[in-house]
């Protein structure tokens, strides 16, 4: 089982690789503009698609630019069950928004794979409104095996600018004995995914002239004044 499942990540990661590749290069497209026009990224997730949000946020070789929006609640360590029970709220987002600064310009990451739970709808809905451009990292199989639980009947899917599909299969799981469905898979695509979207715009950057504001690890000598430089930059949107 420990080799299946190594193999069928590779194969996902690979079906990724294949079949969104037109995606994420627009993705990373839209990442480059809208850091050289000034604005910022910001990365969303509930339970453990937030672990895509802490993954780019001050992260060695990664972009400054990148503000996640952690909400503790909706997070594990304040008590997982509860964290479900809120994404689910018709009403949560009212008691959020306000800690949001997302702005005309910016881009919107929201990572949710079965996308069908208000809270990250909600969340890319007032993305749009608010001019940002909008992702979503979901899965479409998983989307389009179960029913919304948002009030508009609306899946992720809907609600974004651009879908990034991580090819998950409904319950995540890609081994198998009888009915037992095990070995999640919607992580390490999405940790993937997002790390390529990075990357990809890092080069676009690049490709255009642009020095790209990327941390060198703090491990390296000489780097904490590199970095504090560039997080001064940003320190009036980055609020971590």
């Amino acid at each position: 089982m420990i080799t299946n499942y190594f193999e069928q990540i590779e194969a996902l990661l690979k079906k990724v690789e294949v079949t969104e590749a037109e995606s994420i290069e627009k993705a990373a497209f839209k990442i480059a503009h809208a850091i050289e026009n000034g604005g910022i990224v910001h990365v969303f997730g509930c339970g453990h698609s937030h672990m895509l949000s802490e993954e780019v946020f001050y992260r060695a070789g990664g972009l400054v630019p990148v503000q996640p929006i952690f909400i503790e609640e909706l997070m594990l360590h304040k008590g997982a069950a509860n964290s479900s029970k809120l994404e689910r709220s018709e009403d949560y987002f009212q008691e959020i928004k306000g800690q949001l600064d997302i702005r005309s310009g910016d881009v919107l990451l929201v990572a949710s794979t079965s996308g069908r739970n208000p809270v990250p709808i909600d969340l890319a809905l007032y993305g749009k409104a608010q001019g940002a451009y909008v992702i979503g990292i979901t899965s479409l199989l998983y989307n389009q095996s179960q029913a919304s639980r948002h009030k508009s009947g609306k899946l992720l899917a809907d609600a974004v600018d651009l879908v990034l599909n991580n090819h998950t299969k409904p319950g995540d799981g890609v081994l198998r004995r009888g009915e037992l469905s095990f070995g999640p898979s919607s992580s390490v695509i999405g940790l993937a995914i997002i790390n390529a979207l990075m990357a990809g715009a890092v080069d676009n950057l690049i490709q255009s002239g642009k020095t790209p504001p990327v941390f060198k690890s703090g491990n390296i000598d000489g780097s904490d004044e590199y970095n504090q430089h560039l997080m001064d930059q940003y320190s009036d949107r980055i609020r971590f």
